[in-house]
Protein backbone atom coordinates (compact mmCIF):
# COMPACT_ATOMS: atom_id res chain seq x y z
CA UNK A 1 0.00 0.00 0.00
CA UNK A 2 0.97 3.59 -0.86
CA UNK A 3 1.66 6.12 1.91
CA UNK A 4 -1.39 7.47 3.06
CA UNK A 5 -3.44 4.56 3.02
CA UNK A 6 -6.07 4.80 5.99
CA UNK A 7 -7.81 7.41 7.06
CA UNK A 8 -6.30 10.73 7.37
CA UNK A 9 -7.55 14.51 8.01
CA UNK A 10 -6.73 16.61 5.53
CA UNK A 11 -8.01 19.91 6.21
CA UNK A 12 -11.16 19.09 7.48
CA UNK A 13 -12.04 18.78 11.71
CA UNK A 14 -9.53 16.84 13.57
CA UNK A 15 -9.75 13.23 12.97
CA UNK A 16 -12.17 14.04 10.43
CA UNK A 17 -10.90 11.21 7.06
CA UNK A 18 -11.15 13.27 3.95
CA UNK A 19 -9.05 11.02 1.59
CA UNK A 20 -7.74 7.03 1.50
CA UNK A 21 -4.91 5.71 -0.40
CA UNK A 22 -4.25 9.39 -2.10
CA UNK A 23 -7.85 9.36 -3.44
CA UNK A 24 -9.92 12.57 -2.03
CA UNK A 25 -13.47 11.82 -1.11
CA UNK A 26 -14.95 12.30 -4.64
CA UNK A 27 -12.68 10.23 -6.08
CA UNK A 28 -13.07 7.55 -4.10
CA UNK A 29 -17.04 7.70 -4.46
CA UNK A 30 -16.48 8.01 -8.46
CA UNK A 31 -14.57 4.73 -8.55
CA UNK A 32 -17.48 3.03 -6.60
CA UNK A 33 -20.14 4.02 -8.59
CA UNK A 34 -17.87 2.91 -11.91
CA UNK A 35 -17.32 -0.58 -9.92
CA UNK A 36 -21.23 -0.59 -9.34
CA UNK A 37 -22.28 0.29 -12.51
CA UNK A 38 -19.93 -2.55 -14.23
CA UNK A 39 -22.12 -4.88 -11.78
CA UNK A 40 -25.40 -3.73 -11.88
CA UNK A 41 -24.56 -3.73 -16.10
CA UNK A 42 -23.49 -7.57 -15.92
CA UNK A 43 -26.28 -8.07 -14.01
CA UNK A 44 -28.81 -6.95 -16.17
CA UNK A 45 -26.93 -8.57 -18.90
CA UNK A 46 -27.50 -11.43 -17.52
CA UNK A 47 -31.41 -10.95 -16.95
CA UNK A 48 -31.75 -10.47 -20.51
CA UNK A 49 -29.13 -13.37 -21.72
CA UNK A 50 -31.80 -15.61 -19.22
CA UNK A 51 -35.52 -14.48 -21.27
CA UNK A 52 -33.65 -14.80 -24.71
CA UNK A 53 -32.91 -10.88 -25.22
CA UNK A 54 -29.44 -11.26 -25.48
CA UNK A 55 -27.97 -14.58 -27.68
CA UNK A 56 -24.97 -16.18 -28.74
CA UNK A 57 -22.27 -16.05 -26.42
CA UNK A 58 -21.99 -13.79 -23.32
CA UNK A 59 -19.07 -13.93 -20.23
CA UNK A 60 -19.99 -12.16 -17.25
CA UNK A 61 -17.16 -9.86 -15.62
CA UNK A 62 -18.81 -10.44 -11.87
CA UNK A 63 -16.56 -10.57 -9.27
CA UNK A 64 -13.45 -8.76 -11.27
CA UNK A 65 -14.67 -5.63 -11.41
CA UNK A 66 -11.59 -3.84 -9.36
CA UNK A 67 -9.82 -4.59 -11.82
CA UNK A 68 -11.26 -2.95 -14.64
CA UNK A 69 -11.47 0.11 -12.91
CA UNK A 70 -8.26 0.26 -11.44
CA UNK A 71 -6.41 -0.86 -14.41
CA UNK A 72 -8.27 1.28 -16.89
CA UNK A 73 -9.52 4.33 -15.75
CA UNK A 74 -5.98 5.67 -14.55
CA UNK A 75 -5.03 5.81 -18.90
CA UNK A 76 -5.41 8.54 -20.82
CA UNK A 77 -8.23 9.16 -22.89
CA UNK A 78 -6.17 8.47 -26.10
CA UNK A 79 -4.57 5.42 -24.42
CA UNK A 80 -5.20 1.71 -26.10
CA UNK A 81 -7.00 -1.24 -24.95
CA UNK A 82 -7.58 -4.33 -26.32
CA UNK A 83 -9.06 -7.68 -24.71
CA UNK A 84 -10.51 -11.07 -24.64
CA UNK A 85 -14.25 -11.75 -25.12
CA UNK A 86 -14.90 -11.17 -21.23
CA UNK A 87 -15.31 -7.35 -21.95
CA UNK A 88 -18.21 -5.30 -21.18
CA UNK A 89 -16.99 -3.84 -17.98
CA UNK A 90 -13.95 -2.81 -19.56
CA UNK A 91 -15.48 -1.43 -22.71
CA UNK A 92 -17.49 0.65 -20.08
CA UNK A 93 -14.52 2.03 -18.32
CA UNK A 94 -12.54 3.25 -21.39
CA UNK A 95 -15.22 5.16 -22.47
CA UNK A 96 -17.98 3.26 -24.34
CA UNK A 97 -21.61 4.24 -23.33
CA UNK A 98 -23.45 1.78 -21.31
CA UNK A 99 -26.47 1.84 -24.05
CA UNK A 100 -24.09 1.29 -26.57
CA UNK A 101 -22.70 -1.43 -25.20
CA UNK A 102 -26.20 -3.63 -24.03
CA UNK A 103 -27.32 -2.33 -27.42
CA UNK A 104 -24.52 -4.40 -29.22
CA UNK A 105 -25.03 -7.39 -26.67
CA UNK A 106 -29.08 -7.02 -28.07
CA UNK A 107 -27.30 -7.56 -31.70
CA UNK A 108 -28.97 -4.07 -32.40
CA UNK A 109 -28.00 -1.06 -34.72
CA UNK A 110 -27.27 0.70 -32.04
CA UNK A 111 -24.87 -0.98 -30.59
CA UNK A 112 -21.48 -0.09 -30.94
CA UNK A 113 -20.58 -2.10 -33.26
CA UNK A 114 -23.48 -2.09 -35.59
CA UNK A 115 -24.91 -4.96 -33.93
CA UNK A 116 -22.39 -7.14 -36.01
CA UNK A 117 -20.25 -8.05 -33.19
CA UNK A 118 -22.38 -8.91 -30.02
CA UNK A 119 -21.00 -9.80 -26.24
CA UNK A 120 -17.51 -10.86 -27.71
CA UNK A 121 -16.63 -8.32 -30.20
CA UNK A 122 -17.20 -4.46 -28.91
CA UNK A 123 -15.06 -1.64 -30.49
CA UNK A 124 -15.00 1.67 -30.89
CA UNK A 125 -12.28 3.53 -32.18
CA UNK A 126 -13.03 6.92 -31.03
CA UNK A 127 -12.79 5.72 -27.15
CA UNK A 128 -9.01 3.79 -27.93
CA UNK A 129 -10.96 0.38 -27.58
CA UNK A 130 -9.40 -2.02 -30.12
CA UNK A 131 -12.22 -5.43 -29.06
CA UNK A 132 -13.00 -7.70 -27.70
CA UNK A 133 -11.76 -11.00 -29.10
CA UNK A 134 -12.94 -14.26 -29.28
CA UNK A 135 -10.16 -16.46 -29.79
CA UNK A 136 -8.05 -17.19 -27.11
CA UNK A 137 -4.64 -15.07 -27.33
CA UNK A 138 -5.59 -13.84 -30.73
CA UNK A 139 -5.69 -9.92 -29.04
CA UNK A 140 -2.33 -10.15 -28.15
CA UNK A 141 -0.35 -9.70 -31.30
CA UNK A 142 -2.72 -6.67 -32.00
CA UNK A 143 -1.51 -5.30 -28.87
CA UNK A 144 1.93 -5.12 -29.84
CA UNK A 145 0.91 -4.06 -33.32
CA UNK A 146 -1.03 -1.40 -31.69
CA UNK A 147 1.77 -0.77 -29.30
CA UNK A 148 3.96 -0.41 -33.00
CA UNK A 149 2.14 1.95 -34.50
CA UNK A 150 2.49 4.09 -31.38
CA UNK A 151 5.82 4.38 -31.61
CA UNK A 152 5.78 4.28 -35.53
CA UNK A 153 4.44 7.76 -35.17
CA UNK A 154 5.77 9.18 -32.24
CA UNK A 155 3.05 9.14 -30.10
CA UNK A 156 3.34 9.27 -25.77
CA UNK A 157 0.23 6.76 -25.79
CA UNK A 158 0.64 3.05 -23.72
CA UNK A 159 -1.14 0.12 -24.89
CA UNK A 160 -2.91 -1.92 -22.27
CA UNK A 161 -3.36 -5.83 -23.38
CA UNK A 162 -5.63 -7.67 -21.11
CA UNK A 163 -5.75 -11.51 -21.65
CA UNK A 164 -6.87 -14.93 -19.58
CA UNK A 165 -4.79 -16.66 -18.09
CA UNK A 166 -4.56 -19.44 -20.54
CA UNK A 167 -3.84 -17.36 -23.14
CA UNK A 168 0.05 -17.69 -21.83
CA UNK A 169 -0.12 -20.79 -23.29
CA UNK A 170 -0.46 -19.72 -26.90
CA UNK A 171 2.44 -19.37 -29.73
CA UNK A 172 0.25 -16.01 -30.10
CA UNK A 173 1.82 -14.74 -26.62
CA UNK A 174 5.69 -15.74 -27.09
CA UNK A 175 6.13 -14.21 -30.25
CA UNK A 176 4.39 -11.03 -29.16
CA UNK A 177 6.20 -10.56 -25.93
CA UNK A 178 9.76 -11.37 -28.06
CA UNK A 179 8.90 -8.65 -30.72
CA UNK A 180 7.53 -6.26 -27.68
CA UNK A 181 10.95 -6.30 -25.86
CA UNK A 182 13.02 -6.31 -29.16
CA UNK A 183 11.45 -3.17 -30.23
CA UNK A 184 10.96 -1.63 -26.84
CA UNK A 185 7.03 -0.94 -27.58
CA UNK A 186 4.62 0.81 -25.31
CA UNK A 187 2.74 -2.00 -23.99
CA UNK A 188 1.23 -3.22 -20.68
CA UNK A 189 0.49 -7.21 -21.46
CA UNK A 190 -2.33 -7.84 -17.97
CA UNK A 191 -3.20 -11.52 -17.39
CA UNK A 192 -6.64 -11.27 -15.62
CA UNK A 193 -5.87 -14.09 -13.47
CA UNK A 194 -8.75 -16.11 -12.16
CA UNK A 195 -7.82 -18.96 -11.80
CA UNK A 196 -9.23 -20.70 -14.26
CA UNK A 197 -8.51 -21.42 -18.08
CA UNK A 198 -12.85 -21.96 -18.80
CA UNK A 199 -12.99 -25.20 -17.07
CA UNK A 200 -9.67 -25.75 -16.38
CA UNK A 201 -7.16 -24.93 -13.23
CA UNK A 202 -4.31 -23.08 -14.84
CA UNK A 203 -1.54 -25.14 -12.25
CA UNK A 204 -3.07 -28.37 -14.02
CA UNK A 205 -1.42 -26.27 -17.88
CA UNK A 206 1.81 -25.28 -16.76
CA UNK A 207 4.35 -26.18 -14.80
CA UNK A 208 5.26 -22.89 -13.79
CA UNK A 209 3.28 -19.70 -12.43
CA UNK A 210 2.08 -17.06 -14.80
CA UNK A 211 4.17 -14.11 -13.68
CA UNK A 212 6.90 -16.38 -14.82
CA UNK A 213 6.21 -16.36 -18.28
CA UNK A 214 7.67 -12.55 -19.09
CA UNK A 215 11.05 -13.31 -17.92
CA UNK A 216 13.14 -15.13 -20.77
CA UNK A 217 12.33 -11.62 -23.18
CA UNK A 218 13.71 -9.60 -20.78
CA UNK A 219 10.06 -7.52 -19.77
CA UNK A 220 9.48 -7.24 -15.85
CA UNK A 221 7.37 -8.95 -14.10
CA UNK A 222 4.62 -7.52 -11.22
CA UNK A 223 1.85 -9.29 -9.72
CA UNK A 224 -1.23 -7.10 -8.30
CA UNK A 225 -4.31 -7.88 -6.18
CA UNK A 226 -6.89 -7.18 -8.86
CA UNK A 227 -9.46 -6.88 -6.18
CA UNK A 228 -8.02 -4.10 -4.19
CA UNK A 229 -9.61 -1.82 -6.41
CA UNK A 230 -7.12 0.76 -4.72
CA UNK A 231 -4.08 -0.47 -4.69
CA UNK A 232 -4.71 -1.72 -8.71
CA UNK A 233 -5.30 1.64 -9.54
CA UNK A 234 -2.46 3.23 -7.89
CA UNK A 235 -0.10 0.43 -9.64
CA UNK A 236 -1.48 0.87 -13.36
CA UNK A 237 -1.02 4.60 -12.74
CA UNK A 238 2.29 4.57 -11.54
CA UNK A 239 3.15 1.42 -14.79
CA UNK A 240 1.62 3.17 -17.27
CA UNK A 241 3.66 6.72 -16.66
CA UNK A 242 6.89 4.34 -16.90
CA UNK A 243 5.81 3.06 -19.71
CA UNK A 244 4.69 6.35 -21.27
CA UNK A 245 8.27 7.22 -20.24
CA UNK A 246 10.33 4.96 -22.42
CA UNK A 247 10.21 1.55 -19.32
CA UNK A 248 9.22 -0.91 -22.30
CA UNK A 249 6.88 -3.64 -22.27
CA UNK A 250 5.33 -5.01 -18.66
CA UNK A 251 3.80 -7.93 -17.63
CA UNK A 252 1.35 -8.04 -15.16
CA UNK A 253 -0.37 -10.97 -13.20
CA UNK A 254 -3.69 -9.24 -11.89
CA UNK A 255 -5.07 -11.94 -9.22
CA UNK A 256 -8.59 -11.97 -9.24
CA UNK A 257 -11.91 -14.14 -9.24
CA UNK A 258 -14.88 -14.40 -11.66
CA UNK A 259 -18.18 -15.00 -9.58
CA UNK A 260 -20.02 -16.45 -12.18
CA UNK A 261 -19.03 -19.33 -14.31
CA UNK A 262 -16.97 -19.33 -17.89
CA UNK A 263 -20.47 -17.93 -19.63
CA UNK A 264 -23.49 -17.95 -19.39
CA UNK A 265 -24.12 -22.06 -20.71
CA UNK A 266 -21.43 -22.51 -17.30
CA UNK A 267 -22.73 -23.22 -13.79
CA UNK A 268 -22.13 -20.70 -11.43
CA UNK A 269 -19.74 -23.16 -9.75
CA UNK A 270 -19.34 -26.02 -12.63
CA UNK A 271 -18.12 -29.08 -11.91
CA UNK A 272 -14.48 -27.83 -11.68
CA UNK A 273 -14.83 -25.31 -8.72
CA UNK A 274 -16.29 -26.21 -5.26
CA UNK A 275 -19.23 -24.24 -4.09
CA UNK A 276 -17.36 -23.68 -0.88
CA UNK A 277 -14.87 -22.17 -3.16
CA UNK A 278 -16.37 -19.99 -4.85
CA UNK A 279 -18.57 -18.43 -1.90
CA UNK A 280 -15.30 -17.94 0.08
CA UNK A 281 -14.64 -15.68 -2.67
CA UNK A 282 -18.08 -14.23 -2.74
CA UNK A 283 -17.56 -13.53 1.10
CA UNK A 284 -14.44 -12.39 1.62
CA UNK A 285 -12.96 -11.27 -1.85
CA UNK A 286 -15.05 -8.90 -3.54
CA UNK A 287 -13.90 -6.02 -4.91
CA UNK A 288 -17.17 -3.83 -4.22
CA UNK A 289 -17.63 -5.15 -0.71
CA UNK A 290 -13.95 -4.36 0.12
CA UNK A 291 -13.72 -0.75 -1.17
CA UNK A 292 -17.79 -0.41 0.27
CA UNK A 293 -16.27 -1.51 4.09
CA UNK A 294 -13.16 0.52 3.64
CA UNK A 295 -14.91 3.94 3.09
CA UNK A 296 -17.23 3.02 5.72
CA UNK A 297 -14.44 2.24 8.33
CA UNK A 298 -12.86 5.87 7.39
CA UNK A 299 -16.12 7.28 7.56
CA UNK A 300 -16.28 8.36 4.02
CA UNK A 301 -19.20 6.51 3.16
CA UNK A 302 -22.49 6.25 4.70
CA UNK A 303 -25.25 3.80 3.94
CA UNK A 304 -27.37 6.81 2.42
CA UNK A 305 -24.91 7.86 -0.21
CA UNK A 306 -24.06 3.94 -0.87
CA UNK A 307 -27.68 3.72 -1.33
CA UNK A 308 -27.93 6.82 -3.71
CA UNK A 309 -24.98 5.70 -5.86
CA UNK A 310 -25.98 2.25 -6.19
CA UNK A 311 -29.64 3.96 -7.09
CA UNK A 312 -28.03 5.95 -9.74
CA UNK A 313 -25.86 2.60 -11.63
CA UNK A 314 -29.25 0.47 -11.55
CA UNK A 315 -30.98 3.43 -13.17
CA UNK A 316 -28.40 3.38 -15.69
CA UNK A 317 -28.68 -0.23 -16.62
CA UNK A 318 -32.24 0.25 -16.76
CA UNK A 319 -32.01 2.49 -19.21
CA UNK A 320 -29.25 1.03 -21.32
CA UNK A 321 -31.47 -1.83 -21.39
CA UNK A 322 -34.68 0.17 -22.14
CA UNK A 323 -32.38 1.55 -25.30
CA UNK A 324 -31.67 -1.23 -26.33
CA UNK A 325 -34.82 -3.15 -26.56
CA UNK A 326 -36.34 -0.03 -28.74
CA UNK A 327 -32.64 0.17 -31.20
CA UNK A 328 -34.04 -1.84 -34.36
CA UNK A 329 -32.74 -4.89 -36.04
CA UNK A 330 -29.68 -4.76 -38.58
CA UNK A 331 -31.71 -4.33 -41.76
CA UNK A 332 -30.87 -7.83 -44.29
CA UNK A 333 -29.87 -5.61 -46.80
CA UNK A 334 -27.18 -4.61 -44.95
CA UNK A 335 -25.61 -7.56 -44.06
CA UNK A 336 -22.88 -7.26 -46.76
CA UNK A 337 -21.63 -3.68 -45.59
CA UNK A 338 -18.51 -3.73 -44.42
CA UNK A 339 -17.83 -6.86 -45.79
CA UNK A 340 -14.12 -5.86 -47.83
CA UNK A 341 -13.66 -8.92 -49.45
CA UNK A 342 -13.87 -9.43 -53.42
CA UNK A 343 -15.62 -11.87 -54.98
CA UNK A 344 -13.89 -14.34 -56.85
CA UNK A 345 -13.53 -13.56 -60.80
CA UNK A 346 -13.83 -17.43 -61.73
CA UNK A 347 -17.17 -17.32 -59.90
CA UNK A 348 -18.65 -18.47 -56.30
CA UNK A 349 -22.00 -19.69 -55.17
CA UNK A 350 -23.35 -18.15 -52.48
CA UNK A 351 -26.13 -19.79 -49.84
CA UNK A 352 -28.61 -16.49 -50.08
CA UNK A 353 -28.81 -16.49 -54.05
CA UNK A 354 -26.29 -13.60 -55.04
CA UNK A 355 -25.03 -13.85 -58.17
CA UNK A 356 -21.51 -15.28 -57.73
CA UNK A 357 -20.54 -17.04 -61.26
CA UNK A 358 -20.28 -16.34 -64.54
CA UNK A 359 -24.19 -17.65 -65.89
CA UNK A 360 -23.56 -21.20 -67.83
CA UNK A 361 -20.12 -21.25 -66.02
CA UNK A 362 -17.90 -23.28 -63.39
CA UNK A 363 -18.17 -22.53 -59.79
CA UNK A 364 -14.63 -21.07 -58.33
CA UNK A 365 -14.91 -24.80 -56.50
CA UNK A 366 -14.43 -26.60 -60.07
CA UNK A 367 -18.32 -27.99 -60.12
CA UNK A 368 -20.80 -26.96 -62.90
CA UNK A 369 -23.48 -24.82 -62.28
CA UNK A 370 -26.85 -26.37 -63.31
CA UNK A 371 -28.73 -26.12 -66.30
CA UNK A 372 -30.20 -23.06 -66.94
CA UNK A 373 -27.36 -20.80 -65.74
CA UNK A 374 -26.08 -18.66 -62.84
CA UNK A 375 -25.53 -19.43 -60.03
CA UNK A 376 -28.84 -17.91 -58.31
CA UNK A 377 -30.98 -20.35 -60.15
CA UNK A 378 -28.40 -23.00 -59.16
CA UNK A 379 -27.56 -22.39 -55.16
CA UNK A 380 -25.86 -25.14 -53.03
CA UNK A 381 -24.17 -25.68 -50.09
Amino acid sequence: MANGDGPAGDGGEPGAATRLHGFSRDELHGLLADMLLYRRFEEKAEEAYAIGKIGGFCHLHIGQEGLAAGAIKPLRADDLVVTAYREHTQAIAKGIDPRAVMAELYGRTGGCSGGRGGSMHLFDTAVGFYGGHGIVGAQIPLGAGLAWAIRYRGGDQICVCFMGDAAVNQGAFLESLNMSAVWKLPVVYVVENNGYGMGTAFSRVSATDVEARSGAYGIPAHTVDGQDALETYRFFERLAERVRRGAGPQFVNAVTYRFRGHSMSDPVSGTYRSKEEVESHVRGRDPIALLRDRLMEAALLTRKELEGIDADARAACDDAAAFADASPLPAPSTLYDHVYAEINPNGRLFLDGREGAPAGGRAGGGGRTPAGGGAKGGRRG
